[in-house]
C-alpha cells in the first residue's frame, strides 16, 4: 500500500528549480531514502512533504492527504528531524518532550508516562533533567529521535540524521532507526548523503541530482547497473615477467588489465571471488610474485559517477556541512 505519492512535485526559488517534477511512490512501513549530493533538493522535498514550504508545482499525498489542500491533517500523522538542531538548548530533554507533546494536544499523566518511555527508549532517561546543552550530539539527536515521536506518527521524515556525528555515533543511531521501523510498524523517509547510510538502512532509495530522480530501486539493484568487480593487484619488481602475467591474464580473463602505476595492475571481471584463483594459479605459471590483491563490489557511489559523471563525495559534503552547523550554532548562540 502506497503512504506517501508526490505527483510531479516541484518547488522553485526564482529562477532555480530545487525540486524538478519528481514522481515518487513510497511503500507502507518501508524506509525508503533520498540520497545525493548537497544542494540536490532533498531537504526542500522534505519540507514540502511536511507542509513547511508549498509547493510550486505539483503536490503530493501523505497519509491519505493532499499536502496542498489539508496540511493540517497531514501534520497531525508526521513526525520530523530535521537536519538541524531545533531543540532548545536551555531547556532540560524532559522540558524539551514536554513542551512538543504540548503542541500535539497531549497533557498530564498521559503526557508524562509517553516522555518517560521513549527517553527509556533512547537511552536518556537519566539525563532527563540536564539542560541539553550539557548533552553530545550524539544524545541530542536521540533525543531529537524521540521527541518526533511523541504524536505516535504513521510517517517519520529524517532529513540527514547522522549530519556531523563521528562514525561510532552515527552507527548508534542506525540502530535506533532501524529499531523504530520495529517497534513502530512506521514509514521512514530520510535524506542523505552517506553512501554507507543509504546502503544499510534503505529498503529503496532515489538517487536525486539537481532537483530530479535520476534512478530508484533497491540499493543491490541500483549497483547491478555498475557491472562486475575491480581487481588491483600489486606485484613485485620483474619486467618481463609482468607482461606475460598481463598477457595471459587478458588471453583467460579479458576484462582489459591496465598498469595504473608501476607495479599495480587493475582489471574488471564479472565475479572477483571466481577469478581470483585463477590469477594467483596465472601468476605463479608465470612467475610473478604478487604482494597484494584487493577488489571492490560496485558501490552507489560507483552508480552515482555512471549516472552522472562525477562522485558523490560524503568527505567534503560532511564537512561542508559541519562547518555550516557550527557556524549557525555561534549565531544562535550569540543572539
Amino acid at each position: 500500500m502506497t503512504i506517501i505519492e508526490m505527483r510531479n512535485l516541484t518547488k522553485k526559488f526564482g529562477d532555480l528549480v530545487a525540486v524538478d517534477h519528481i514522481n515518487v511512490s513510497i511503500r507502507e512501513g518501508e524506509i525508503f531514502g533520498l540520497l545525493g549530493p548537497n544542494g540536490a533538493g532533498k531537504t526542500t522535498t522534505i519540507h514540502m512533504l511536511a507542509t513547511i514550504l508549498r509547493p510550486t508545482e505539483g503536490t503530493a499525498i501523505v497519509a491519505g492527504y493532499d499536502i496542498r489542500k489539508d496540511p493540517q491533517k497531514v501534520r497531525k500523522k508526521i513526525g520530523i528531524v530535521f537536519q538541524e538542531t531545533t531543540i532548545d538548548r536551555n531547556l532540560t530533554g524532559f522540558e524539551n518532550m514536554w513542551v512538543y507533546g504540548r503542541l500535539y494536544g497531549l497533557s498530564g499523566s498521559v503526557l508524562r508516562d509517553k516522555i518517560m518511555e521513549l527517553l527509556r527508549y533512547v537511552e536518556l532517561e537519566q539525563w532527563k533533567d540536564v539542560p541539553v546543552k550539557k548533552y553530545s550530539g550524539g544524545m541530542i539527536r536521540r533525543l531529537e529521535i524521540a521527541r518526533s515521536l511523541l504524536n505516535e506518527p504513521e510517517i517519520l521524515f529524517l532529513d540527514e540524521p547522522t549530519l556531523g556525528l563521528d562514525p561510532q555515533t552515527r552507527v548508534h543511531i542506525w540502530d535506533y532507526i532501524k529499531e523504530i521501523k520495529k517497534r513502530e510498524n512506521i514509514t521512514i523517509l530520510l535524506t542523505t548523503h552517506y553512501l554507507e547510510e543509504a546502503d544499510m538502512l534503505c529498503e529503496r532509495l532515489a538517487i536525486i541530482d539537481h532537483g530530479k530522480i535520476i534512478a530508484m530501486d533497491s540499493p543491490d539493484k541500483l549497483k547491478e547497473m555498475v557491472s562486475g568487480d575491480t581487481i588491483y593487484i600489486k606485484v613485485k619488481k620483474n619486467g618481463m615477467s609482468i607482461r606475460r602475467f598481463i598477457s595471459t591474464i587478458e588471453n583467460s580473463l579479458g576484462g582489459n588489465p591496465k598498469i595504473v602505476n608501476k607495479f599495480t595492475i587493475m582489471i574488471n571481471v564479472p565475479d572477483a571471488p571466481s577469478a581470483i584463483p585463477k590469477i594467483f594459479e596465472i601468476a605463479n605459471r608465470t612467475s610473478v610474485s604478487i604482494s597484494e590483491l584487493k577488489y571492490n563490489r560496485p558501490s552507489l557511489n560507483d552508480v552515482f559517477i555512471k549516472l552522472t559523471g562525477r562522485s558523490l563525495r560524503d568527505e567534503m559534503g560532511s564537512w561542508m556541512n559541519i562547518m555550516r552547523m557550527r557556524m549557525m550554532a555561534k549565531m544562535r548562540r550569540g543572539r
